[in-house]
C-alpha cells in the first residue's frame, strides 16, 4: 500500500478522501445502532442481522464483477518465490485486511456492537460476532475470485458478469417496495407487537421476517450472536458458532485447492480469433478522421468496458417501469429514458483518451489532427445515438399513450445528445483520469481513480444542464402542458443547443487536444 501511495498524488488524496468517507459512514452507523439499541435493542440487532448480511455477501459477489482486489496480490505473482502454500494462503489474508473497506468493515461491525450496552453478555457476544464478519469476507471473497478466475478470463464471461451485476442494482428498490407491500397485507405472524398502522409496521414485520431467515446463514449468523444471548437461548447461539465456523473451514479449504491448481497450472491468456478483413477500417474513409472514428467504432462494439454502457440502456426502461407501476406514477416515467439514455451514450467518451491506454502513442506518433482526433470520435456515437433516441423516444411516448410529447421529447433528447458529445469532447481532452485498462473488468475501480472521476464526472453533468436548461424548461413545458407550439420551440432550440455545442466543444477540444498531447501520453502511460 505505501508503495501504491508513492506513484501519484491522486493516488494519495483519494486514500485519504476515502478514509474520511468511510470514518463518516461508521460513526452514522454506529450512531444509530445506539440510539436503535436504547429504544428497542431486539428490533435494532434484527436490522443489524439483515443490513450486515448483504454486507458479507457483497463482499463475496462485487469482487466478481471488479475482477478481485489489487493486482499487486494475484497469487500468481509469488509463483516464482517457493513460499509454502499455507503460509502464502495466510499471507494474502492477512494482506487483504489492510484496506479501506476493510477496516471500514471492522470498524462499523464492532461499533454497531454497541448496540447492546445495556447488556453486556450481548455486547461481548456481538464484538466477537463482528471479528467473524472480518474473517468471512476476505476470505469469502477471496475463496470467490480464486475459484471464479479461469472464467473471468473469458471475454464472454465478463461481459455476461456485468450485465448480471448491473440487473440486480436495479432491482433493489422494486423489490423493497414489493417486500414492504406483502408484509402490509400479511397477518402479523412475526412476533412484532402491532402499535401502529401503515408502511412503518409493514417495513418492521418484514425486517423480523427476514432476520429469522437470515440468521441461519452464513451471512448473517456472526451478526445475530448477541441476539441469541440477549434472549438466553444458548443452543442458538451455538448452533449460529457452528455455521460461521463451517462456513470459515469450508472457505479456507475451497481458498487452498483453488490456489494451489492456480499455482500449479498458472492461467493463459486466450489465444486472439480469426478475424478476416480490416472490419470498419475497410467500410469508412481513409482519412485520419475516418480511421479515428473506425477504431472507435470497434471500441463500440467489441469492447466490454463501453459495452457496459450500451447495456445500461435497454435496462433503463425495465427499471424504470417497475418504479413507475410500485410508486404508482406509471407508464409516464418512462419519458425520461430517452434523455437519460442520450446523457449516458454522450457521457461515454468523455474520457476516450484514458481508455486508448498506451495505444494513444500511435495519435502522437503519427500527428493525428485535434479536429481528426475529436470528430473521429464523436461521429459513431451519432451514428448509434440518433437513432436510438428517436426508438426510445417513440417506445415512451407509445408506452406512456403521451404521443403529444414526442416532439419536446424528441428535443430534449437531441439537446442532451449534442451538449453531452460537446462537453465530452473538451473533458476527455483536459481530465484525463484512470479507467480499467484494455482486457480488465469495466466495473474495476483503478487506485487513485475515484476522486478524479468524481470531479471529472460532475464538472461535465454541471455544464451539460447548464447548456440544455433552455431546451429542458420548454421540453416540461411541453410535456406537463401539453403544448404542441411549446413542444416545436422545444425540438428547434434542441436541435440548435446540440449543434452549438457539439461544434463549438468539438473545435475547443482539438485545440486543448493538440496542446497538451505530450501531458496526455505521459498521463495514459502512468495508469498502471
Amino acid at each position: 500500500m505505501a508503495n501504491t501511495l508513492r506513484r501519484s498524488a491522486w493516488q494519495t488524496i483519494g486514500l485519504c478522501v476515502a478514509v474520511l468517507y468511510g470514518l463518516t459512514v461508521v460513526g452514522f452507523l454506529v450512531a444509530m445502532a445506539v440510539v436503535g439499541g436504547r429504544s428497542d435493542p431486539v428490533l435494532t440487532g434484527q436490522v443489524l442481522t439483515v443490513a450486515g448480511a448483504a454486507v458479507v455477501l457483497a463482499w463475496w459477489v462485487v469482487p466478481l464483477f471488479a475482477f478481485g482486489v489489487d493486482a499487486t496480490l494475484d497469487p500468481l505473482r509469488f509463483v516464482t518465490f517457493a513460499i509454502p502454500r499455507r503460509r502464502l494462503l495466510a499471507g494474502l489474508a492477512a494482506a487483504s485486511a489492510v484496506s479501506v473497506p476493510a477496516a471500514v468493515t471492522l470498524l462499523a461491525a464492532l461499533g454497531t456492537a454497541f448496540a447492546w450496552s445495556s447488556d453486556p453478555p450481548a455486547l461481548v457476544a456481538a464484538a466477537v460476532g463482528g471479528l467473524a464478519v472480518l474473517a468471512l469476507c476476505i476470505l469469502g471473497s477471496r475463496a470467490v475470485t480464486s475459484v471464479f478466475a479461469p472464467l473471468l478470463e473469458s471475454r464472454r464471461y465478463r461481459e455476461v458478469l456485468t450485465v448480471v451485476a448491473i440487473v440486480p442494482l436495479l432491482l433493489i428498490g422494486p423489490a423493497i417496495g414489493w417486500w414492504s407491500g406483502v408484509a402490509e397485507k400479511s397477518v402479523d405472524e412475526t412476533g412484532v407487537t402491532v402499535t401502529m398502522t401503515g408502511p412503518g409496521n409493514a417495513v418492521a414485520a418484514s425486517v423480523v421476517a427476514a432476520a429469522d431467515v437470515v440468521a441461519w446463514t452464513p451471512f448473517g449468523a456472526p451478526w445475530a450472536f448477541a441476539g441469541a444471548v440477549h434472549e438466553g437461548e444458548w443452543g442458538l447461539l451455538a448452533a449460529r458458532v457452528v455455521v460461521v465456523a463451517v462456513t470459515l473451514g469450508v472457505l479456507w479449504r475451497v481458498w487452498d485447492r483453488a490456489l494451489a491448481r492456480a499455482l500449479v497450472s498458472p492461467r493463459r491468456a486466450a489465444a486472439g480469433g480469426r478475424v478476416r478483413g480490416l472490419g470498419w477500417f475497410s467500410r469508412l474513409p481513409a482519412t485520419p478522421t475516418g480511421a479515428v472514428a473506425a477504431r472507435c467504432a470497434t471500441y463500440w462494439v467489441r469492447d466490454p468496458r463501453y459495452a457496459t454502457s450500451l447495456a445500461m440502456v435497454p435496462l433503463l426502461p425495465i427499471a424504470l417501469a417497475m418504479v413507475g407501476v410500485s410508486s404508482g406514477v406509471g407508464a409516464g416515467l418512462l419519458l425520461v429514458v430517452p434523455p437519460l439514455a442520450a446523457f449516458i451514450l454522450g457521457f461515454g467518451v468523455s474520457n476516450d483518451i484514458g481508455y486508448d491506454n498506451t495505444a494513444f502513442a500511435l495519435h502522437v506518433a503519427t500527428g493525428v489532427p485535434g479536429r481528426a482526433d475529436r470528430w473521429g470520435r464523436v461521429l459513431p456515437v451519432l451514428v448509434l445515438g440518433v437513432p436510438l433516441v428517436v426508438a426510445l423516444s417513440v417506445a415512451a411516448v407509445v408506452a406512456a399513450d403521451r404521443w403529444d410529447a414526442l416532439p419536446a421529447l424528441l428535443g430534449l433528447s437531441f439537446g442532451v445528445l449534442g451538449a453531452a458529445l460537446g462537453t465530452s469532447s473538451v473533458v476527455s481532452a483536459r481530465m484525463v483520469y484512470p479507467v480499467p485498462r484494455p482486457g480488465e473488468s469495466a466495473l474495476k475501480t483503478p487506485q487513485g481513480a475515484a476522486l478524479a472521476t468524481m470531479v471529472a464526472q460532475s464538472a461535465a453533468f454541471g455544464v451539460v444542464l447548464v447548456l440544455t436548461l433552455p431546451t429542458i424548461v420548454l421540453a416540461l413545458r411541453g410535456i406537463l402542458g401539453p403544448s404542441a407550439t411549446t413542444g416545436g420551440v422545444a425540438v428547434v432550440v434542441g436541435l440548435l443547443t446540440a449543434a452549438v455545442a457539439l461544434v463549438v466543444g468539438v473545435r475547443w477540444g482539438a485545440r486543448v487536444y493538440e496542446r497538451r498531447q505530450p501531458e496526455l501520453l505521459a498521463q495514459v502511460a502512468a495508469f498502471r
